[in-house]
């Protein structure tokens, strides 16, 4: 991978040594499936082996950074325009469930702005990363986000909200419109490859609410990196702050997001 600055550099492999460890570890949750007390504590453990991992990992090449993540909350650095923005396991559901399909994501936030993004699959070991400014890749290949330019022949990507989350009724009314309007709709159960999928031209669009800035921030460069746009879910540049978000291909976006917010109304 030549095209790493030291930056993804230092990234990448923090990612690929704790996405490792999570390999290892959902070889034994597929085996857990059949028992009677299941896997639940098991993958806790395996979730905090992985941050601590990735955590470790990034202190070291960078230790005046700061943190934001699910575990440890917001640990300010001296370095105080500088943060590292982690999910070691976005997708655990499915990782509980053994479902192979989930993410390591990092994020380096420079000045309130995102600067670098890597997302990693360690089951397909598939690697998508971006700097602002550089473009953003899949392995060696340069991304681009599709050229569908209708609703109708386009598909989408969303997050379904479940027990314990609000804005059900919102939803449903969103998912018919878009329902009725395009080619179809997925939910796989990880932001960060739903927006790595937008940016490699797989799905044409995808919005989510409720979510974490570790779900979504190297999603977001990635998606922007290939060419698309990303906006919350009032075409804000908010999404981190409010955890709502709307991510197409660019040429799709101002018809997607008249979709959503024509279904919303009168709920």
């Amino acid at each position: 991978m030549s095209r790493l600055t030291p930056l993804l550099t230092v990234m990448v492999e923090a990612a690929q040594k704790a996405g490792r460890a999570l390999r290892r570890d959902f070889g034994e949750v597929e085996q857990l499936q059949v028992s009677r007390k299941g896997p639940a504590d098991f993958v806790t453990k395996a979730d905090t082996k992985a941050e601590s991992i990735l955590v470790t990992a990034l202190q070291k090449a960078r230790p005046a950074y700061g943190f934001l993540n699910e575990e440890g909350g917001e640990i300010e650095g001296s370095d105080i325009s500088n943060r590292w923005i982690i999910d070691p396991l976005d997708g655990t559901t499915n990782f509980l469930h053994g479902i192979p399909h989930f993410a390591v994501s990092v994020a380096l936030e420079r000045d309130r702005r995102i600067e670098a993004g890597v997302v990693y699959n360690p089951i397909t070991d598939d690697l998508y990363y971006a700097e602002r400014g550089k473009g953003a890749f899949l392995r060696d290949s340069r991304l681009r986000v599709s050229g569908r330019q209708h609703i109708n022949e386009s598909l989408f990507a969303t997050g379904i909200p479940f027990l314990g989350r609000p804005d059900h009724d919102v939803f449903i009314k969103e998912l018919e419109a878009v329902m009725a309007g395009s080619v179809g709709i997925r939910r796989f159960g990880s932001a960060a490859l739903d927006l790595a999928f937008v940016a490699a031209g797989r799905y044409d669009g995808y919005w989510e609410r409720n979510l974490q800035s570790w779900d979504m921030a190297a999603g977001i460069l990635l998606v922007r990196e290939a060419g698309g746009i990303v906006t919350d879910i009032n075409g804000k540049d908010k999404m981190l702050e409010n955890g709502s978000i709307i991510a197409s291909n660019g040429d799709l976006d101002r018809d997607f997001m008249k979709l959503l917010k024509t279904a919303r109304k009168g709920v």
